[in-house]
């Protein structure tokens, strides 16, 4: 034991005996060691209420917020904290706020029912008091998987998970939790085999095949997720969440007008839902329809003023150009001290971009930083860690590895991956190449990851992947080729070759040559300041954690840069470079260039890419629908007073 874990048990021991002054004490030492120590600083707000020290209390749990901004437990002590000082609105906001981050919170709940049933409102007491029922009867093991899985102890929560289902094999709840463990993890097909199989033992519990259908989703099986919301849908066809369900799905197949019919036909039973006018938004900009896209994001807003998702969805279409009065209530908003997580990140992020473009850079900066900031907190993102797997990867994968395990993998010539790190223009290339007759276009496709993960194998801390690639098998390498040909077919259509865009690709270059010797590979890379300043100024649906920050952005690209360097010493014109300077610079010398590599003869559609008609769901998506231009480049110059950190990791890259 550490002598933190010490100190911590030490001050928890206290307390229980009801000895807070001195659990303070051991609490307070901790925080002089570490400012930011969320255990300590929790015992540290807990201790001084109990001690009636309320301001002390309020300020622990502010240092808390800032540094576990998602942490449950902390805004159940806020809420009993303002019990505390007779506020009860304060109270049930922040037990609200609880269980948005952490459902197992028994006490929450319970408050929550008695606060409602004071307040008159009968019906949300109803629901709440439904979920402290709920909680009460769940067996022990399961309420503690979900308190672990909240609290991002993903190992512990899936020991006991595993424990659990052992002795009770059909419990659709554990079921349930271990997949969303797994979600978490990255381990998506067990994921899905897990909630197919509860499905099958309880088909009528509805949240059990909403989750199911996010499982299918997040796999990028959108036929199968869009027949599941079918199966919803049938059952009532005018339940709204039905129907924004298989709009939503209905979307990610294609079939754009209906999804467009079904999110109308939501919002004519709730006209103002501020949700799904931002959802239609969304699929609006993704088939390119800009003005109507913008129309639904604005009346998203005027239907809750502080709806983040919306006001950085405007941002994120890169083209828009806020309002003087739009501009003025998104200031007003950010300083709403009650304003919500997320919504305070989307409109950190859409303020940096508007006042960007008013040309008041150190403003502009000050939101972006502060986004940045709250993301960070959120994620706990190690760049130490990052660089360490990074580097086993050049350690393991040598000239050794592939000579041994040459002529193995399965042959098919098809895919194309599109790699490097995001906001490098690999959606450009992309657009490019899949105005090619011979090529379709995809999406960023999770299978590469995802069989990392799976080789990394289960045991905690004991990663097998690189290392086991040297022991795998012809017949494994093959098969891992092929399952990968046949999982995305689904986002084919009719060309020979397609692309796969994930830029995170990258990182497993050793590993897809292994498994498909003859697929092409093309690194997209993009002045060094260009592309991290882009990304720091980006926020990202999911993944990228090494953005929000620009010391570790700048690290992640010196990292890239140096593992590209060891793939082309040990796989010598396996991948191809293309410079998005270049492309600026000579877009059909690049293209043809591009073309040659693959095999393929030149077409002049290529050139007209911002034609081709075609869904782009990338932040970049509303760019490539224009002709080529430079305007991202050089936009780090105006900001470079407050880049010294980012030039600092680059290093000679600089």
């Amino acid at each position: 034991m550490t002598p933190r874990d010490t100190n911590l048990k030490s001050a928890q021991q206290k307390m229980q005996a009801g000895d807070f002054s001195g659990g303070l004490d051991v609490a307070e030492a901790m925080l002089a060691d570490d400012s930011a120590d969320g255990e300590a600083l929790y015992l540290a707000a807990v201790a001084s209420r109990y001690l009636k020290r309320f301001d002390e209390a309020s300020q622990h749990l502010s240092n808390l917020h800032a540094a576990m901004p998602e942490y449950g437990r902390a805004w159940q002590e806020e809420g009993h904290l303002a019990l505390a000082q007779g506020d009860k609105a304060a109270a049930l906001s922040a037990f609200v706020r609880a269980v948005r981050f952490n459902p197992a919170l028994e006490a929450s709940w319970r408050e929550q029912t008695r606060l409602l049933g004071e307040a008159g409102r009968t019906a949300e007491a109803g629901a709440a008091y439904a979920q402290h029922q709920r909680l009460v009867n769940l067996p022990r093991e399961l309420v503690a998987v979900t308190n672990h899985l909240a609290e991002g102890r993903l190992i512990r929560a899936e020991e006991i998970c595993r424990h659990y289902l052992r002795q009770n094999p059909r419990s659709v709840e554990g079921m349930r939790l271990l997949a969303q463990i797994g979600i978490e993890l990255g381990i998506l097909d067990d994921a899905e085999f897990l909630l197919e199989s509860a499905v099958t033992f309880a088909p009528d519990d509805i949240q059990l095949r909403l989750d199911y259908i996010d499982a299918l989703r997040r796999r990028q099986n959108f036929k199968k997720a869009r027949e599941e919301a079918e199966t919803l849908y049938a059952r009532d066809p005018e339940n709204v969440l039905f129907q924004s369900r298989l709009a939503i799905e209905s979307m990610q197949t294609g079939e754009y007008d209906r999804g467009l019919k079904l999110f109308d036909a939501v919002l004519e039973k709730i006209p103002n839902d501020p949700a799904n006018l931002t959802s239609k938004g969304h699929a609006l900009k993704t088939t390119g329809a800009q003005s109507e896209a913008i129309d639904s994001y604005r009346q998203a807003i005027a239907a809750k003023p502080y709806h983040g998702d919306a006001w950085y969805a405007l941002a994120n279409l890169k083209t828009y150009r806020f309002e003087d009065s739009e501009l003025a209530a998104m200031k007003e908003q950010a300083e709403r001290p009650d304003l919500a997580f997320m919504d305070r990140v989307h409109i950190s992020f859409a303020l940096g971009k508007a006042l960007e473009d008013r040309g008041d850079y150190e403003a502009s900066f000050g939101f972006y930083d502060q986004g940045n900031a709250l993301k960070r907190a959120q994620t706990r993102y190690s760049a130490d860690s990052m660089s360490a797997e990074l580097a086993k990867q050049k350690d393991i994968c040598t000239p050794d590895l592939f000579e041994r395990q040459a002529g193995k993998g399965h042959g098919a010539p098809d895919p194309i991956f599109i790699l490097g790190l995001p906001r490098a223009g690999s959606t450009l290339l992309e657009q490019i190449l899949a105005s090619h007759s011979q090529i379709d276009g995809t999406l960023e496709l999770p299978n590469i990851l995802a069989l990392a993960h799976r080789l990394r194998g289960r045991k905690a801390g004991q990663s097998r992947y690189p290392e086991i690639l040297h022991d795998l098998t012809a017949e494994q390498l093959a098969k891992f080729g092929s399952d990968f040909i046949e999982n995305t077919r689904i986002h084919r259509q009719d060309a020979p070759f397609f692309i796969d865009k994930m830029p995170n690709n990258f990182r497993h270059i050793g590993l897809i040559h292994l498994i498909l010797p003859n697929a092409k590979i093309i690194d997209a890379r993009r002045a060094p300041m260009d592309c991290c300043f882009s990304g720091f100024k980006q926020l990202f649906a999911e993944g990228q954690e090494f953005t929000y920050g620009l010391h570790e952005v700048g690290r992640y690209y010196a990292d890239y840069v140096d593992l590209m360097d060891h793939w082309d010493a040990v796989l010598p014109r396996k991948v191809l470079r293309v410079q998005h300077e270049d492309v600026l610079d000579d877009l059909e010398g690049q293209t043809r260039r591009m073309l040659d590599f693959l095999g393929l003869p030149f077409e002049e559609a290529c050139l007209q890419f911002h034609k081709t008609d075609r869904a782009v769901r990338t932040a970049s998506s509303e760019q490539v629908r224009e002709p080529i231009n430079r305007k991202g480049q050089g936009a780090w110059q105006p900001f470079e007073p407050w880049l010294a950190p980012l030039k600092e990791a680059l290093g000679d890259l600089v």
